[in-house]
């Protein structure tokens, strides 16, 4: 994979704009042709690119979105932070119109001024599974995976990757 430029968290969203139709009349065809090596690339393509590209030089993710968070999570944070789950979820968290655990803001409470997470070890199960590219069943959330070219740098590449295996 070639080196992941990235600069801004505005100027990726610019390029994914840009790409916008042909990208999603590209996961449009993926749907429709349900490629069965797909996962393989998807799963190549994430390792090649977690080679290649520091997170702590981005923490796009962490700055501008909130995962979902269960209550596992938060049994697991309130133990961390030696705190009932009550307090810390009235600290930190609020239910969404799905009824799932959020953060009440952004970007996350627990990033650090250097973009390292002061709870990595006991970070929410959604963050630990960020951008999601080594999946199984890519398929399946190539939606999301598509929303997620505006956040994560390595699911753009990985994306325009796949565009020239599968339009090749």
């Amino acid at each position: 994979m070639k080196n992941i430029q990235y600069k801004t968290p505005d100027e990726l969203k610019a390029r994914v704009k840009q790409d916008e139709k042909s990208t999603k009349a590209f996961l449009q065809k993926l749907k429709k042709k349900k490629p069965k090596d797909l996962d393989k690339h998807f799963h190549a393509l994430h390792e090649e690119a977690f080679e290649n590209f520091d997170c702590l030089d981005c923490a796009n993710c962490c700055s501008s979105i909130s995962p979902i968070v269960s209550e596992k999570d938060i049994d697991r944070l309130s133990k961390h932070f030696r705190q009932k789950a009550n307090d810390l979820i009235e600290e930190y968290f609020y239910m969404d119109n799905d009824g799932d655990f959020v953060f009440k803001h952004t970007p996350c409470p627990f990033l650090m001024p250097d973009n390292y997470c002061m709870v990595y070890e006991n970070r929410p199960k959604a963050c630990r599974e960020y951008p999601h590219t080594d999946r199984r069943k890519m398929i399946q959330i190539l939606n999301l995976t598509y929303k997620n070219c505006e956040i994560c740098p390595i699911v753009y590449s990985i994306m325009k990757e796949l565009k020239q295996i599968y339009q090749s």
